[in-house]
């Protein structure tokens, strides 16, 4: 059975959103809780957190919740550097595992199911990175082999992570996951308000799911 980890980053300033992202509420838990919990109800067995910004507060909320499923990486330099300086900070303190999901701190509402599509597609082909595609277009989380972070860490090029994908093309593969949770990060106070309302009516779908039985 492969061994599976996750790889968080959020370390940024929550410029756009006005407030500071990761401890934004989301029903009882902040939005980084959720982002974290979502990758260990996927599969992962442990997960490695980047921070940057107001790191001591997210890093004491996380730690309170998950005790030693979650270790951290701080990225200092996180008002000058991009989002790729984050995830090979963050390769860098990975767990030993055979693939990982990278997911931003700002995207909580991914759905389990879209996790188990990307294990059970991955493992048809190990060697590859596979995302999910909402509507046609690679969206988050990617699944990438443990055996990629070396390219990833040696990476210099300009363009950010965009880039990066772009050198690893022909090693990329996709799968239709049509969950909008995918798409759906909370750069602005309206993209919060759209979550708040994806997340109350999935809680409300399993409750009554729940009650039906």
């Amino acid at each position: 059975m492969s061994k599976l980890a996750g790889l968080v980053v959020t370390a940024g300033l929550s410029s756009r959103m006005g407030a500071f992202k990761p401890l934004l509420p989301l029903g009882e838990r902040a939005v980084i809780e959720v982002t974290v919990d979502s990758l260990l109800s996927g599969g992962a067995e442990m997960v490695a957190v980047v921070t940057g910004y107001r790191g001591d507060e997210v890093e004491a909320v996380l730690s309170r919740r998950f005790g030693r499923k979650v270790s951290f990486v701080r990225n200092r330099d996180y008002a000058s550097t991009d989002m790729l300086r984050s995830v090979q900070l963050g390769c860098g303190a990975l767990p030993r595992c055979d693939a990982f999901f990278l997911l931003p701190g700002d995207m909580p509402a991914v759905g389990e199911g879209t996790f188990r599509l990307l294990v059970e597609t991955w493992e048809k082909t190990p060697e590859r990175v596979v995302f999910p595609t909402l509507n046609g277009r690679r969206k988050h989380p990617p699944l990438i082999p443990a055996a990629l972070v070396p390219e990833i860490l040696s990476f210099r090029g300009e363009g950010g992570l965009r880039a990066l994908w772009g050198e690893m093309d022909r090693r990329l593969r996709t799968v239709p996951a049509e969950d909008v949770g995918t798409g759906l990060d909370l750069d602005t106070p309206e993209d919060y308000q759209i979550c708040l309302a994806l997340m109350a009516e999935r809680c409300r779908t399993t409750t009554s799911d729940t009650d039906l039985k």
